[in-house]
């Protein structure tokens, strides 16, 4: 081959990589909008808690992902990072799926149309199956987070999208206290006194609140967002804050105020946040404002009670002096067995019968009838504390993958906390907000059970762990 024919070779194999890049770039591009619009889309219906609209969110998750693969293909770029917080995930799954296999016994006479009897750990192999498909798929959801959600620009989004179905939420929540007197209020299945904006149980809607709210109070107090524009994230926390108080849930209210508790724990200790890149003279001056930082606390920790008494009000008030009675082992009442504490004991017993693999993640609705003392008139579907059930229904095994993945999480956002960017700080401090206060709500609910509050917590996930490098490009610590 000549010298010109090996220049216009050169020439078009240059052209070709050229338009398969910028394909490649357009198709991440389409992919990163696809995610924000899975947050804006599953918050829509009721959170998506429907087996129909959690059957859609899968398919698009999947959908998105054969998108994800050929824009690596084009882009020659590796597809998979994270793997330490998503190993522990695909072994949830593997577990789940070993739970479902079904153990023959003995023959059966098919012609006389009887059927061979069979059994397997989880109680209920259906709902387990589909368990693994959304397990799945929140962990495909949160590997195309790690990839594609990976500037500084694309994280912003990710937050000022977060932030704004949270107020969008809020606001249409207020609107629905306030002005609803029928069922339906554009949403059919919505009624009265019922649940709090968009969703049927004011619990969910508080687990939204709370990671909102955890993150935008990060963003201020960490720095992340420049000082004239700061008094916009107070803006667009208050109504957050409001419907959270509003929504009347104990939980969320409690989860609130670790939030705020944990904050301040974290500003006090300086080198958790800038760690040996601060200057010592700045060290110092940080130290002797010690005294100010908790003097400020207190005041603002006084003033979030006194505001949320305020704004609660009686129902508030009379909702935190029922927890005695729903507490009280010995309360007595009309048996139907529905107090957290009656659940909690009835679940602990069904742990204790089964011990190592439990009894199907998915499958608690089933089992729990065996162990729940009570008339039946009411059967609990969900533990309402989501170690206690990931305990039963996973067992030993299943709460071990839980604490790996915890563990891994907390090293990893620990490590983000000391980084050397005020951004990367910023982001991973209001993150672990928003991730402390699922922790400590999921102590006594399971909104976690709801789709787009998992998405969103995958999203805190991403943002809390991987580090946003020079290029913009986000990689894992």
């Amino acid at each position: 081959m000549s010298q010109t024919g090996l220049v216009e070779f050169a020439v078009e194999v240059e052209q070709e990589q050229s338009a398969r890049l910028r394909i490649a770039d357009l198709l991440s591009k389409g992919i990163f909008g696809s995610l924000v619009l899975l947050v804006v889309v599953t918050a829509i219906p009721y959170g998506t808690f429907e087996a129909w609209w959690k059957a859609v969110f899968v398919c698009a998750v999947f959908a998105i992902c054969i998108g994800a693969i050929s824009e690596s293909l084009l882009s020659g770029s590796n597809l998979i990072r994270g793997s330490a917080i998503l190993l522990p995930m695909l072994a949830l799954s593997l577990l789940a799926f070993i739970q479902t296999i079904s153990f023959q016994r003995g023959t059966a006479d098919t012609r006389a149309g009887a059927q061979s009897s069979w059994n397997a750990i989880s109680a209920d192999p259906y709902q387990t199956w589909f368990f693994i498909l959304q397990l799945l798929a929140l962990t495909v959801c949160l590997a195309l987070l790690y990839r594609y959600a990976s500037s500084e620009k694309r994280i912003r989004v990710l937050i000022y999208v977060i932030i704004g179905v949270a107020v969008a939420s809020a606001l249409f929540g207020i609107l629905r206290q306030t002005t609803q007197h029928e069922v339906g209020f554009v949403f059919p299945l919505l009624k009265p006194a019922q649940g709090y904006g968009q969703f049927l149980n004011k619990n969910h809607f508080a687990f939204f609140m709370e990671m909102a709210l955890g993150l935008g109070l990060g963003m201020i107090l960490g720095g992340g967002v420049k000082r004239d524009r700061a008094i916009i994230y107070v803006a667009l926390l208050f109504p957050i804050w409001t419907g959270l108080v509003l929504s009347n849930s104990r939980g969320g209210i409690l989860a609130m105020l670790s939030q705020i508790t944990l904050a301040g724990l974290i500003l006090m200790d300086f080198n958790s946040l800038k760690g040996h890149y601060s200057a010592p003279r700045a060290a110092s001056s940080m130290r002797r404002t010690a005294g100010l930082r908790v003097a400020l606390l207190i005041i603002l920790l006084v003033g979030i009670i006194v505001g949320t008494l305020w704004v609660g009000g009686d129902q508030l008030v009379s909702n935190f002096e029922a927890v005695s009675s729903e507490f009280n082992p010995d309360a007595t009442g009309t048996n139907e067995g529905a107090s957290r504490n009656e659940i909690w004991r009835a679940t602990w017993s069904m742990f204790a019968a089964h011990p190592l693999l439990g009894v199907g993640l998915g499958g608690y609705w089933v089992s729990i009838t065996a162990f729940h003392d009570a008339s039946g008139t009411l059967t609990p579907r969900e533990a309402h504390n989501d170690y206690l059930e990931l305990l039963s229904s996973g067992g030993l095994a299943g709460f071990a993958i839980g604490v790996w993945f915890a563990v891994q999480v907390f090293r990893k956002a620990r490590a983000n906390l000391r980084a050397e960017s005020r951004f990367q700080r910023a982001v991973c401090l209001g993150s672990g907000l928003g991730i402390a206060g699922v922790a400590v709500h999921s102590l006594v609910d399971f909104g976690l059970h709801m789709t787009v509050n998992a998405v969103v917590f995958m999203a805190l996930i991403m943002m809390a762990t991987a580090e946003v490098g020079p290029g913009g490009d986000a990689r894992l610590t």
